[in-house]
């Protein structure tokens, strides 16, 4: 599951080498280099985590923190920073951040923040369920790929929770069927092909790569 990094940083030579080490590591990446630019994606998006400058044009990094968690926005903040002084740790974290990184930095201590909080956000929030660059939430039932949202039928959306509960993993047409029609279902069992052409042509609206995948004469998987 690839998770997405918003960087908000207008020092462009350190926003392009964080960017392409962050590719590297096999994340996906956006960045934005002043601090309207930065709330707007970050609000549009809804990145799995912000990499967030603290002195930026615009809008600061503080601010940032603050009208993010107003509006009950939990994505985990790492601030970018050279201020170095307890009090202004103290004024980062009261202003929502989770983290705090003073410039210059290791790369290494850098991802290893990175990694600590994506994880920690993935097992304090399991109705957030990603694959590939796709991402569903069971409790909002938002669901999104890549930058853009999704808008699905309930059906729609209850076929695809099943599918991405379980990936890579091969589902029979009886299994779907079962759960997302249910047991008594009456109706033409051709419904799961017609329900799956339906999700692909939301899914892959834009030509993104087919997750969906039919497994001849068995079923169905979510596999990139």
């Amino acid at each position: 599951m690839t998770s997405r990094i918003l960087v908000v940083e207008d020092e462009v030579k350190l926003a392009q080498f964080i960017e392409l080490e962050l590719q590297y590591e096999g994340y996906k990446v956006t960045v934005a280099a002043d601090g309207l630019a930065g709330l707007t994606t970050a609000r549009e998006s809804h990145p799995d985590l912000i990499l967030l400058d603290w002195m930026l044009p615009g809008i600061s990094g503080l601010e940032i923190c603050r009208r993010l968690r107003l509006t009950g926005d939990k994505v985990p903040i790492i601030l970018l920073t050279a201020k170095d002084e307890i009090s202004d740790r103290v004024a980062g974290l009261d202003a929502g951040a989770d983290d705090y990184i003073v410039k210059p930095f290791s790369l290494e201590e850098l991802l290893a923040r990175v990694r600590a909080h994506l994880r920690r956000n993935q097992e304090d929030n399991p109705d957030l369920l990603k694959f590939a660059d796709l991402q569903l939430n069971r409790s909002t039932r938002e669901v999104s790929r890549g930058n853009r949202a999704i808008e699905l039928t309930a059906k729609e959306f209850e076929l695809l929770e099943y599918l991405i509960s379980h990936p890579r993993q091969v589902l029979t047409r009886d299994q779907i069927l079962e759960r997302v029609w249910g047991f008594d279902f009456m109706g033409d069992s051709n419904i799961i092909e017609v329900y799956i052409r339906y999700l692909r042509l939301k899914l892959e609206a834009q030509e993104e790569k087919r997750l969906i995948q039919t497994v001849r004469s068995v079923g169905y998987v979510m596999r990139d």
